[in-house]
């Protein structure tokens, strides 16, 4: 019985931490997970702290329940953690708590003291005071014990369902640092953007006219994709001609589809932080600042654009894409457990040290991403990184025709959609 339910811990917590990231356990006995981890894991003791700095995930399991002075400890704890470090918390429900002493009572698990049962807004409230904030909850398990068939049928697919996930009995948390003006980079760091054009001939003037100033050595990569227009001839002679702040890398595409430019432009990008700007010009270049702003500060690690939030101008998005927007919002919201109000802006910022990270499991969600859009969003939820959104006014667009088919590309979505729901919710 004991086994079946570490497995499912072991499920749910590999699902984040990979096979290449150092996973520290903090426990004062041998863990009932050493067992099931297999290279990377490390179990410390209280007194083995300074040794935290080298992981990338810091693993409490049940361990809260257990402390006299959650707060103190937690403030010890943000005391060794780096920025890319997360701290993992598995913690069990107080409805669960009966259950969980009639198990004791009849020896399907050990005699332990808990002392403490802690609810969502005691958690977050906790992490906050402690100089962490939460990331993402995620509720687990309805069934603890193994039944064939009934168990993960219950566990992997009824579970995740609102009003069922709030019976459920584990909550596993990931937190990060919060940002400190004493942890900022020394140096303002330079920006990458990418833009990948197909059939924008006639914006590609404005784009190196209009894009601000950000870092001290921005550059800006066209890639361009097959295009029936003159673009390709058009990126050539208008960055002969620029005098700019920016550093220009041209590029054709090798494959087809917005991901493939994307990626190929993230892998030329040589600065610190990499940006999508669509060559459509719906988003206006000059909103970039904010984007920058938002990264720099601490303020997310995977910035997205919110098209959802002003009006947007009469002809700039059709009603049904409108819909389709906010049905994918609330969707993907769901299923990756961080909140969206719009998954389908083009415009987004990650750091080139975390894409990189990314770009290592993305075998996990599969090569099938024809937009770039929902590579970064589901592999940067995967990897716990701090998502937030950013307002930006939405435009009309003035050159040539939307490169998007909303019923055809849509389709793609929700298969997609179906896809991450498979591999990150229902697990």
């Amino acid at each position: 019985m004991k086994g079946y339910f570490y497995r499912l811990l072991h499920k749910y917590i590999s699902l984040y931490c990979l096979s290449d990231n150092i996973l520290m356990e903090i426990s004062e006995r041998k863990s009932p997970l050493e067992s099931y981890f297999r290279g990377n894991y490390f179990n410390l003791k209280k007194d083995g702290l300074k040794d935290i700095k080298k992981a990338d995930y810091v693993l409490l399991n049940g361990s809260l329940h257990y402390e006299n002075d959650i707060q103190s400890y937690l403030e010890n704890l943000s005391l060794h953690f780096q920025p890319k470090t997360r701290l993992m918390i598995v913690y069990y429900s107080s409805l669960w708590k009966p259950i969980v002493k009639l198990g004791t009572f009849l020896g399907l698990r050990s005699k332990t003291a808990e002392q403490n049962w802690i609810s969502h807004e005691d958690m977050e409230n906790f992490l906050l005071l402690s100089g962490f904030e939460l990331v993402r909850n995620d509720q687990k398990v309805l069934l603890p014990i193994y039944i064939p068939l009934i168990s993960n049928l219950i566990n992997r697919y009824v579970a995740p369902l609102p009003l069922f996930k709030n019976l459920t009995l584990v909550n596993l948390s990931i937190a990060k640092l919060v940002y400190s003006e004493k942890k900022s980079p020394a140096k303002k760091p330079s920006v990458s953007i990418v833009v990948a054009a197909r059939n924008e001939e006639g914006n590609i003037e404005e784009i190196l006219r209009r894009i601000p100033k950000m870092g001290p050595h921005d550059e800006l990569i066209f890639i361009e994709g097959h295009s029936k227009d003159k673009t390709w001839d058009k990126i050539c002679s208008e960055t002969k001609k620029y005098r700019g702040h920016l550093k220009i890398k041209n590029s054709q595409q090798d494959g087809k589809g917005k991901g493939d430019a994307v990626r190929k432009g993230f892998q030329m990008a040589s600065n610190e932080i990499l940006m999508i700007l669509d060559a459509d010009l719906t988003v206006p270049p000059e909103e970039l600042p904010k984007f920058y702003k938002a990264i720099v500060e601490g303020k997310g690690e995977y910035i997205n654009g919110s098209r959802l939030v002003y009006p947007m101008e009469k002809r700039a998005m059709r009603f049904f894409n409108i819909l389709g927007n906010k049905f994918f919002a609330v969707a993907f919201s769901f299923v990756l457990g961080q909140r969206f109000k719009d998954t389908l802006c083009g415009t987004k910022v990650i750091s080139r040290e975390n894409y990189i990270q990314l770009s290592k499991s993305r075998k996990f969600f599969g090569d099938f991403d024809p937009f770039g859009d929902f590579d970064l969003i589901f592999g940067s939820a995967r990897m716990g990184l701090k998502i937030v959104e950013v307002p930006i006014p939405y435009r009309e667009r003035v050159y040539g025709d939307t490169n998007i088919s909303r019923w055809r590309h849509g389709a793609i979505l929700f298969a997609m959609l179906i896809f991450a729901a498979r591999k990150i919710k229902f697990v």
